[in-house]
């Protein structure tokens, strides 16, 4: 069950990224102004799940899976929230003008 976590994360963070874009590719801007917010959204999800999968790891007292994954994890989530940000600056400013 907890496995989950890390599957829904990373959907959750494909779907942070591809928001942003499909908005950027639309031609009728008016349609995707809650998109931004949407993948917003999802990007805190995907790193909600993460917190709580490592919180899992530390209840069980699995301190090896703790090593191995956290700098990975912290990697990727800086990663997932840099390039989210970006994303939707950009469709920000391109919506605006």
């Amino acid at each position: 069950m907890m496995g989950l976590l890390n599957i829904g994360s990373l959907i959750l963070g494909i779907v942070a990224w591809v928001l942003p874009a499909i908005s950027l590719l639309s031609y009728d801007k008016t349609k995707v102004k809650k998109w931004p917010i949407l993948s917003i959204t999802a990007c805190a999800l995907a790193l909600c799940f993460q917190i709580i999968y490592n919180y899992h790891l530390v209840k069980i007292q699995d301190w090896a899976a703790l090593l191995d994954t956290t700098g990975a994890v912290v990697f990727a989530s800086v990663v997932l929230l840099s390039v989210t940000v970006l994303l939707n600056a950009i469709t920000f400013i391109k919506t605006v003008k």
